[in-house]
């Protein structure tokens, strides 16, 4: 995956006026809220099987 994944709206204020930020990858500015913020892939989490899933017993 090569694109930039861009977001859609502020995490803060939920406006939609978002602009890439200087301060380096993932970072985005509002013009609403005059925030910066950042984002960041952690990755993958693994699949969830039935087995750890209950807490019990299956009937």
């Amino acid at each position: 995956m090569s694109e930039r994944a861009a977001p859609f709206f502020c995490p803060y204020c939920g406006d939609e006026d978002l602009r890439p930020n200087e301060q380096g990858h993932g970072a985005w500015e509002c013009a609403a809220c005059s925030r910066a913020f950042q984002l960041k892939f952690l990755g993958l989490l693994a699949p969830v099987t039935s087995s750890n899933t209950s807490g019990g017993e299956e009937i």
